[in-house]
């Protein structure tokens, strides 16, 4: 994340484009997986595997970013109810409540106070993610123990002639305690965490994502195009993302693995790690996010303009480089015969 912001400060540092430095920083994870996901089994899954968390790591780092220097007026009573309500979940979590709707009206409390607070409202779901329980309450063995009983006697319960099942868990109380213990055993194992993802997974995706997409991206090519292109801004947009950030992942994954601090992906060789990296440069949804940020004022529209066009250029070459490098480096596993 440092290597693609000097470079963007290399071109726009003092000038007006300044503000915009964190807009190269982070790793959009949908494009960046979709790209890699059109390799197939090419790509080792520990690559696959590196690329999520490097763009997982990568967002939360951005959401500090907003928070620390993209968010002004703070309003230290809002942040203490904040903080309050952030301890309510975590006393929930270790209480053992189980209930996504508790965790989802503190949630919705909790992002307002975030937001009154001045500090940018996306924080507020990271912190609430922290505190949500992401455990099972049950092994695997125990749920299939539980799971396989509760089927049984759901099984010895049925009646001789067949019935509609409707009406036969409503006159058969055995198999209505049959299926309530197979409710509850299925909900232990399920964390609220991951209930509460999967229920939110298809509003996100199909919903809120592409309004987001729609809303933001738009650049609107007024003037002289030419200028709009050699703008300062756009430039260093184009050069943080596309060569930033492959600088910066390769390096730093080099160092760390020289220094001792991590191991290099299994099966993965420098030359595929470096073309993953590559897409890391893809900053699509939350570069956007950033650069409306650090340009709101409408006398910073063309600036903003400049970021979203450099962000769409230079989306795109690192996703089309970073292909056909991970196409050039890699190659197919062989088939047993």
């Amino acid at each position: 994340m440092v290597a693609p912001a000097l470079l963007y400060l290399a071109l726009n540092a003092g000038g007006p484009g300044a503000p915009g430095w964190g807009i190269p920083m982070a790793t959009d994870i949908a494009f960046a997986l979709g790209v890699l996901a059109l390799l197939g089994d090419r790509v080792p899954v520990s690559l696959k595997v590196f690329l999520a968390a490097l763009a997982i790591a990568d967002d939360i780092g951005a959401i500090l970013v907003i928070a620390l220097f993209y968010s002004h007026g703070l309003s230290w009573s809002a942040l203490g109810v904040a903080g309050v309500l952030l301890l309510l979940s975590m006393a929930a979590n270790r209480a053992g409540v189980r209930a996504t709707w508790a965790y989802a009206i503190l949630g919705l409390v909790l992002w307002s106070a975030v937001l009154e607070s001045g500090v940018h409202a996306t924080v507020a779901g990271v912190l609430l993610a922290f505190t949500i329980p992401a455990r099972t309450l049950v092994n695997e063995r125990e749920f299939l123990d539980e799971s396989r009983r509760a089927l049984h006697d759901f099984d010895r319960a049925l009646p001789d002639a067949p019935l509609d099942l409707a009406e036969q868990v409503l006159t058969n109380e055995p198999s209505q305690e049959a299926l309530h213990r197979l409710e509850r055993v299925t909900e232990v194992a399920q964390p609220p965490l991951h209930r509460l993802e999967h229920g939110l997974h298809g509003i996100v995706a199909f919903g809120i994502m592409p309004l987001f997409a729609l809303a933001n991206a738009g650049v609107r090519l007024e003037g002289d195009v030419t200028d709009l292109v050699a703008n300062p801004v756009t430039l260093g947009v184009i050069l943080g993302l596309v060569l930033g950030k492959p600088l910066g992942i390769t390096v730093f994954a080099w160092l760390a693995t020289r220094l001792g601090v991590a191991a290099r992906p299994a099966g993965a060789s420098w030359a595929a790690l470096h073309g993953v990296g590559w897409l890391g440069g893809i900053g699509f949804t939350m570069s956007l996010f950033i650069a409306a940020l650090a340009f709101a004022t409408p006398e910073a529209a063309p600036l903003l303009t400049a970021a979203k066009l450099g962000i769409l250029v230079a989306s795109t070459l690192a996703g089309v480089i970073g292909y056909v490098l991970c196409r050039r480096v890699t190659q197919r596993p062989r088939q047993a015969r």
